[in-house]
């Protein structure tokens, strides 16, 4: 089975994920809005089912599931059936480029990051949202990849890892956040978003060109 098809053949239980875990989708929703740009030309890379790109406003991505293309037109953004390694546009055309828990389906992290790098201008900044492998959530994940639809196949990545590769494709100044400190299963409420890396589950790296 291919990294795209459990997108292709679980997409309503993709879906359910967010239903099932509200706190935690908006803990992460709030902590890429913290580093996102308030405006300007953006895309979102693997952009899924729109659960990140219509809220926060970004009307263009690309998937290469055709499941999640659909949901995401559905949320009013238009969609391209493209990969991260090969981004169908010119150089400097975005201001900036959002990768949300994408990275793990990836197929090279580092060709990826070059992609976006090209196709932002100067001022430009690229900001991947992830779960850090290190973090409880990230163990647990990789505990439960024999028995996963969605990340028997993954890679997961330390905040280490992330910002090394940013760097080593060619970006510039690195600002992180995190979230998520608690058992999703147990949360009532959003947890806070606080500057760093190390202690929460969902880490945000914004890399300037």
């Amino acid at each position: 089975m291919s990294k795209i098809d459990p997108f292709e053949i679980y997409a309503d239980e993709y879906e359910a994920w967010f239903e099932k875990y509200p706190w935690a989708y908006q803990s992460e929703l709030e902590a890429v809005r913290s580093l996102l740009p308030k405006s300007g030309k953006g895309i979102e890379i693997g952009v899924g089912s729109g659960r990140f790109a219509g809220p926060l406003g970004i009307k263009l991505g690309i998937d290469p599931s055709a499941q999640m293309r659909a949901l995401a037109e559905k949320r009013g953004i238009q969609v391209l059936d493209a990969k991260a390694e090969k981004l169908p546009f010119e150089n400097g055309y975005f201001d900036f480029v959002l990768i949300v828990t994408t990275i793990c389906f990836v197929d090279d992290v580092f060709l990826a990051f070059k992609e976006a790098l090209r196709v932002l201008n100067s001022d430009g900044a690229m900001i991947v949202g992830f779960v850090d492998k290190n973090s409880a959530l990230g163990m647990e994940y990789q505990r439960k990849k024999s028995t996963s639809r969605f990340y028997s196949s993954a890679r997961f990545y330390s905040t280490d890892d992330v910002i090394d590769t940013a760097r080593n494709a060619g970006f510039g100044q690195i600002d992180c956040v995190q979230t998520l400190f608690r058992n999703i299963e147990q949360m009532d409420r959003a947890d806070p978003v606080k500057e760093g890396k190390g202690d929460g589950s969902f880490v945000v790296v914004r890399a300037k060109k």
